[in-house]
């Protein structure tokens, strides 16, 4: 089924009653070329594009869940590459073509809006950083950055608090590509087109253990049974730890609940995504109307789905400093997501020492922009046992010997701090 102007004007007119369920509710069979652990964006990216690009068709995904239920669902959808580091510029730059095209691709509109993101400089220092991370986006071909001066910036967001003295506005780095994009249209769009190629998606299905024989994966063990494969991806996001020592891994990664917020509906009034440079805060307005927003972490390891009263208060704080015009709207709701930490804040895209085990994690705050990226790239290790090169410093033995880390925002070694 193609969805098209022509065919919703036609459901409109005929009661919808022809609508056909976006992919098939299958049982586990007992042996695939290939399992991904995880039905989040990543895994269901991953079972995407191993089927589209290399022709892999016998392959399950297990979601312990439902589809989308995780981080995926559960992010403020911000969509962006304004990296700096070579490694991560490459990666998210190779990501944003991909979602350029995400609907044609997957004929679903994931809703991409690329309405820009502004990252404000608070300092001289902070300018001279933003103007070599724009100078890196350029040299990646992403022409799009442009530095913007106070004036500059006053232009297009008029709203915002430039008489603060402590945190006073010295410009911003814009990224006009950027915007966001509808998390659940996100993890539906790969879905239905990974059934379509034939995959498997098995939701209610538990991974609770790991087989491996003479150093080779040989399957999982499932609430649902026994599975056998020769191949397994872990993308199980805040998880992963729990999942890689069902193989007797141990990750350099610590797991810590995200909070994020939205507002009641208002009248248009924020255009861009805008992120507060001194205190952690980014915002953008839905087009329901909500204005979407998020801050740090919650600074302690944990897994539950929701965060602490400190964290609002902080987050909202930060938020009134910079645009005290939203003090008035009401918050409708918050969420949390688990977030997956690496120690230099950059992700981990990796064969294990165990034969045909792969292990896709520590996306930090970037998971959300890195799906259709992620999904290529570690499509193309599993399917073809090498690196792509968007993703080839992803490598988990940067940990190892100190080599090649990403520290991206300049944090140093703590995971909490990413």
């Amino acid at each position: 089924m193609r969805f098209s102007g022509l065919r919703i004007l036609r459901e409109g007119l005929t009661g919808n009653k022809g609508w056909t369920p976006h992919w098939r509710d299958p049982e586990p069979k007992a042996e695939y070329d290939a399992i991904i652990i995880g039905g989040g964006g990543h895994g269901l990216a991953t079972a995407y594009y191993l089927a589209k690009n290399h022709g892999l068709t016998n392959i399950a995904v297990l979601e312990k869940g439902y589809l989308g239920g995780g981080n995926v669902g559960r992010n403020t959808t911000i969509v962006r590459a304004n990296y700096m580091l070579d490694g991560n510029s490459q990666f998210y730059s190779h990501s944003l073509k991909l979602w350029e095209n995400l609907e044609q691709e997957l004929n679903y509109n994931v809703m991409l809006s690329q309405r820009g993101h502004l990252m404000l400089c608070h300092s001289d220092g902070q300018r001279d950083a933003y103007a070599r991370r724009g100078n890196m986006m350029h040299s990646q071909g992403d022409t799009d950055a442009e530095l913007l001066d106070r004036d500059g910036v006053r232009r297009i967001l008029p709203y915002l608090d430039y008489d603060n003295t402590r945190f006073p506005i010295y410009g911003g780095l814009m990224h006009w590509r950027a915007g966001s994009a509808r998390h659940d249209a996100v993890a539906w769009g790969f879905a239905r087109g990974a059934d379509a190629r034939g995959v498997d998606l098995i939701q209610q299905c538990e991974v609770t253990g790991i087989d491996i024989e003479d150093g080779k994966v040989t399957g999982v063990q499932t609430t649902r049974g026994a599975i056998r494969s020769r191949k397994v991806g872990i993308v199980v996001a805040g998880r992963s730890g729990q999942v890689a020592a069902m193989a007797g891994m141990t990750l350099p990664i610590e797991s810590h609940v995200l909070q994020a917020f939205v507002t009641e509906g208002l009248k248009p009034v924020i255009n861009h995504v805008v992120s507060f440079g001194m205190g952690h805060f980014y915002i953008s307005q839905s087009d329901k109307g909500g204005l979407v927003f998020g801050g740090d972490l919650d600074f302690y390891a944990s897994y539950a789905q929701r965060g602490n009263m400190p964290m609002m208060e902080h987050v909202m704080e930060a938020g009134m400093t910079l645009m005290p015009m939203i003090g008035k709207s009401k918050v409708l709701r918050s969420w949390g997501g688990i977030m997956d930490m690496t120690p230099d804040g950059s992700p981990i895209i990796d064969k294990t020492e165990t034969e045909g085990l792969f292990i896709n994690c520590g996306w930090c705050y970037g998971g959300f922009k890195a799906v259709p990226g992620s999904g290529y790239s570690f499509a193309h290790l599993m399917a073809r046992d090498e690196h792509h090169a968007p993703a080839a410093k992803f490598r988990m033995d940067r940990f190892r010997t100190g080599y090649g880390l990403m520290d991206e925002e300049a944090t140093g070694a703590q995971h909490n701090l990413h």
